[in-house]
């Protein structure tokens, strides 16, 4: 392949098939069963993959960027996330009218629930660990937010002290939310509470946040980082540079870096479809900016994660053609991700 080539569909991110000389290896999550507000997560793996083959490989900062080697495994979850998807929205429905969570028949349905989201981070985390195993780079595309915990788990014991960059509109800092243990809301929880090995968790965008998790940032000793959309605005308002700001956040990095970028942390007008959209954000100039800086500054970025992404359907329908917006800027953010990697640790 070159980097003239036109992207040909065989199935895979970028039209790339390199099997077992891969670099970098994509695991590929079709997961929303705890979402809270807009569906279509699961859907976005494919619609990515679909979308890439629009990306032109060639990047300005990454020499031969068309050499990088990717290959992807799809999990099959669309059974799994069907049923788990029903249990999920009737605690939904009953916790809306005034039900408990201690309730026999909802405390039913949430073990259900929190019992398959368990064998999905089982999976992530054994196919993660396969990955590293076999010398390469574990990457992973969702659904929703919280399917990447397997995924960090497994990373944090291969670089114990890794730190994770995470951009997002939300701090996802409940200890569980609407009474499901591994929601989209709780994935920084769960990682700072049951992986030891992260050191430090940055974030970065954050707009969007209740009294619980303020608290939880401030009691951390400083583990947690909180770069909130609201502070990093109001520096640019009064003068202080988007590239000082990035040195600042990149600062607070160890050597070893694990990028989790949900799609929320940019502007909704690049993410509609997302599953809960928050006005402001970054644009996408910032955030590939924010990443560069990180994969130029000698850190090495270990693995990431690309979440939250939804095709948005044409006229609203419920079924049938998208317009393709939310997969290809999806796209583009996950060629720069594995661009970045590639280049990092130099």
């Amino acid at each position: 392949m070159y980097n003239n080539d036109i992207g040909i569909p065989n199935g895979e991110y970028f039209g790339m098939t390199c099997g077992d000389e891969s670099e970098i290896e994509i695991i590929s999550v079709p997961w929303d069963a705890t979402v809270s507000f807009g569906a279509g997560t699961s859907k976005a793996p494919q619609a990515i993959i679909d979308a890439s083959i629009q990306v032109d490989l060639f990047d300005a900062d990454v020499e031969n960027a068309w050499e990088m080697k990717l290959s992807s495994t799809m999990l099959d979850l669309s059974r799994l996330n069907g049923e788990t998807r029903l249990a999920a929205a009737a605690v939904i429905s009953r916790l809306e009218k005034g039900c408990k969570t201690s309730d026999a028949d909802v405390a039913l349905m949430l073990e259900q629930v929190n019992a398959a989201s368990e064998l999905v981070n089982g999976a992530v985390y054994d196919a993660a660990k396969d990955i590293l195993d076999r010398g390469k780079t574990p990457a992973l595309v969702g659904g929703d937010h919280s399917v990447p915990f397997g995924l960090i788990k497994a990373v944090a014991e291969r670089h114990p002290g890794v730190g994770i960059l995470h951009i997002d509109a939300h701090a996802d800092l409940r200890c569980a939310y609407e009474g499901f243990v591994h929601s989209h809301a709780s994935i920084m929880y769960n990682v700072t509470e049951r992986i030891a090995g992260v050191a430090r968790l940055v974030q970065v965008a954050v707009r969007d946040f209740c009294e619980e998790e303020r608290l939880r940032v401030a009691s951390s000793g400083g583990r947690i980082v909180m770069f909130t959309d609201d502070s990093l605005k109001a520096n640019e308002y009064e003068g202080v540079t988007w590239s000082r700001q990035c040195s600042e956040i990149v600062s607070c990095l160890p050597d070893k870096v694990y990028v989790s970028f949900d799609i929320d942390g940019l502007c909704p007008s690049l993410c509609p479809g997302t599953g809960t959209p928050v006005p402001g954000g970054l644009d996408f100039p910032q955030a590939m900016y924010l990443l560069k800086r990180i994969a130029f500054s000698g850190r090495e970025i270990v693995g990431f994660d690309l979440c939250e992404a939804a095709p948005r359907k044409i006229d609203g329908e419920t079924d049938g053609e998208t317009d393709g917006w939310d997969a290809n800027v999806a796209a583009r953010a996950l060629f720069k991700l594995c661009c970045y990697t590639r280049r990092s640790g130099k």
